[in-house]
């Protein structure tokens, strides 16, 4: 690119906290008596921050990185230095671009000068006329994974963690040579893995061991003494004593290979299909280039990478992807709207959880793990109690076996958990929460009988999915104590906390509150007493109108299809199967109770839980799927079905309708916590932004509520 042009976009990133390129020159070490190869030019990526700001590339960073290595090209042609290595300051190699501001580029042909800038620059790193060396000492994702794959070798530490290509993810492509690269180096079934499959699975990651055994990096080392380590390997490569085996490599035009970048590619395609619906474009363009890029030279293909990458990068799943990936997950989650100050936050030392069935025994094992303080369950008899007990400590020996713990830690946790049939158990309890049958009734007297065992600032909380917290609270002497608690299913792995106030619930409770999301690694969203709070709400207004318009007439297939264009994790049906048609009635039922007739009560699936069937769909061993005839003859339908079409739309102006009277009734502090609760507590595709995104994008917010849930530029591009 041009000067001009570079000076365009750097002008674009005003607030860019640069990377710095810092040169080193080391003699590297002989062996076996001999001398070494000679003088090595050592380049440490550092943005002088510490280690809670990670180093990322904008176009000063790169254009910096460039002018180094051109430097660094010439010193070579001279003789002067044998190789050339880049490394990081410590835990990053380089986390990548820095996403904030590339979000910022408002026109096409900025983001086609930020791909050619980059191409560029790694050129440089790749035709330097000595071997170049990236020693992966942490965490490379996207742009810095690329980094290390346009080098000729590659080491990695086992410590280093988060090596990854998520552009996918992302609603990018791998632009920078990646998507060329590693299908040669690794093979293009492993390409798909890291192009495709781990982003397109919550994002998942390599470890250095990983990346090693896959083939991506040429040697592993431990972190203590890796830069040593890595450099003596580089002197023996240089020196020629070492020659990386590289058995997962590809020639693109070998026999044989057309059909496997052909079957992977296929492979690819339908994973796509099954995590997405094909409802983001990222991910097929990414296999698109990998596709064409079989017999493409490097150049055609960094050509076909930058143009794709620039139209992606004005689509509004990138905007919405950044939006919700950093604008939420990464910020807000950390800094939750209307939480208390965190200095009036209460120390917990001692842990009840009322009940000891599935939920209270992943509570149980989730505040012993993180907290690792005394939790105590109770239950109505010994045989319960000795069941919730035997159920935590199984899941320790599961962790054990997995090695996710060791075997002190696992002594330690099983020690923690212990049960009583006497809630005098709870009585130093600093903090007892209940997990007992969903019934008002139920809770409250479980509340009135720990008020008199418990110390007056202990705090209580409750799991309630959908029923009113100031209720419970109603008849307690101490009000304010009692908070909404709300995980979910399952315990583990959610990483959503509905932390609800009530009316007179104080600061200090809700701070405790926060502070222990923050402590059980769990986001912590305020969220005001109403019926059944964000995420349910949302599911079962969702549910309640594709259930409607089966009810209608609409046949099964139809309407449990009909959402797929937005990509959801799995169909309504799919998931009222997995939550329980009965406990999804009887959150309906509490909504129907609330709201009225957004919220109806279906009379088939009334008929359906009595005579305990447990799913609407029977899938057969082939894969397909139909409703049993035992279960049709218990349904009746109406003469009203909808299209597809009619029902994905009527969904769309229920959550938008249902998500406006929710922001009006103040629920959340605002539209971005519908969204972050979506994602979080729902799994929704940070590629939709969360919901309210995609409800502006479809036009649903402004045909019903006359006005978008954010402004454009905010997951969207800027208007006009």
């Amino acid at each position: 690119m041009s000067a001009a042009d570079f000076r365009k976009l750097a002008d674009l990133f005003p607030n860019e906290t640069v990377t710095h390129s810092y040169v080193q020159d080391i003699i590297l070490p002989g062996t076996a008596g001999k001398p070494g190869p000679g003088t090595f030019a050592l380049v440490t990526l550092d943005n002088d921050l510490d280690h809670t700001k990670p180093t990322t590339l904008g176009p000063n960073t790169l254009e910096e990185l460039g002018t180094v290595l051109e430097g660094l090209r010439d010193r070579a042609a001279r003789g002067e230095i044998v190789g050339v290595g880049v490394t990081g300051k410590p835990h990053y190699l380089v986390a990548g671009a820095d996403l904030s501001a590339v979000k910022s580029l408002e026109k096409r042909e900025h983001g086609l000068w930020m791909a050619q800038l980059g191409h560029d620059v790694y050129a440089t790193l790749a035709n330097l006329g000595v071997p170049s060396f990236a020693f992966i000492n942490g965490a490379a994702l996207g742009g810095g994974l690329e980094i290390a794959l346009q080098s000729t070798y590659r080491t990695v530490s086992t410590g280093a963690g988060a090596l990854a290509l998520p552009e996918a993810f992302l609603g990018l492509v791998p632009g920078w040579g990646g998507v060329y690269i590693l299908p040669r180096l690794v093979g293009p079934e492993n390409a798909v893995k890291v192009m495709i499959e781990n982003p397109l699975s919550n994002n998942r990651t390599l470890s250095g061991a990983q990346a090693f055994g896959m083939g991506i990096a040429d040697a592993l080392f431990e972190p203590a003494d890796f830069l040593e380590q890595s450099l003596a390997w580089a002197a023996g490569v240089i020196s020629g004593g070492i020659v990386p085996e590289r058995a997962n490599a590809v020639d693109p035009s070998s026999p044989g290979a057309a059909a496997r970048w052909a079957a992977a590619v296929d492979a690819g395609r339908a994973f796509v299909e099954a995590k997405t619906s094909n409802a983001s474009p990222a991910p097929a363009k990414v296999l698109d280039i990998l596709e064409a890029n079989r017999t493409m030279t490097a150049a055609e293909s960094a050509a076909l990478e930058c143009e794709t990458l620039a139209e992606l990068m004005q689509t509004d799943e990138f905007r919405s992807t950044v939006y919700a990936f950093l604008d939420l997950v990464q910020k807000r989650a950390k800094r939750p709207a209307g939480a208390p100050d965190r200095k009036l936050a209460r120390p917990v030392t001692k842990v009840g959880v009322v009940g000891a069935g599935l939920m209270a025994g992943q509570l149980a094992l989730l505040f012993a793990r993180q907290l690792k303080v005394p939790v105590v369950l109770t239950d109505i008899d010994q045989a319960r109690v000795d069941k919730g007990v035997a159920y935590v400590h199984a899941e320790v020996d599961k962790l054990l076996a997995k090695q996710r713990v060791s075997q002190d830690a696992a002594n330690r946790t099983k020690a923690l958990v212990t049960g009583s049939v006497s809630k005098e158990a709870f009585a130093d309890a600093d903090f007892v929460i209940e997990a007992v049958f969903e019934e008002l009734h139920i809770k409250k007297q479980v509340f009135a009988e720990l008020e008199g065992i418990v110390a007056p600032e202990c705090i209580l909380a409750t799991n309630t999915s959908s029923l009113s917290v100031t209720e419970m609270a109603a008849d307690l002497q101490y009000p304010e104590r009692l908070v909404g608690f709300h995980f979910f299913n399952p315990v583990a792995v959610m990483p959503l906390l509905e932390i609800v106030r009530a009316p007179r619930t104080d600061d200090a409770v809700l701070a405790t509150a926060f502070e222990l999301a923050r402590s059980l690694k769990k986001t912590g969203v305020l969220v005001k007493d109403a019926a059944a709070f964000v995420v349910n709400r949302i599911l079962l207004r969702l549910m309640g109108e594709v259930t409607a318009a089966l009810d209608e007439g609409t046949p099964a297939e139809v309407a449990d299809n009909a959402l797929r264009p937005m990509g959801l994790p799995m169909t309504p049906f799919t998931l009222l199967a997995m939550v329980g048609l009965p406990v999804a009635q009887h959150v309906q039922e509490s909504l129907h109770a609330a709201f009225g007739d957004r919220f109806p009560v279906s009379t088939n699936l009334k008929k359906l839980i009595d005579n305990n069937v447990k799913a609407l769909w029977e899938t057969a061993p082939d894969g397909s799927r139909a409703i049993p005839d035992s279960t049709l003859k218990l349904m009746s339908f109406g003469s009203s079905p909808s299209t597809g079409e009619q029902v994905l739309r009527r969904v769309q102006d229920a959550l938008a309708e249902e998500i406006g009277l929710m922001l009006d009734e103040g629920v959340v502090a605002g539209p971005e916590d519908v969204d972050l609760c979506m994602i979080l507590g729902a799994g929704w595709p940070m590629f939709l932004g969360g919901i309210t995104p995609y409800l502006d994008r479809v036009g649903a917010s402004v045909r019903v509520n006359g006005k978008r849930f954010l402004a454009p530029g905010v997951a969207s591009p800027a208007a006009g």
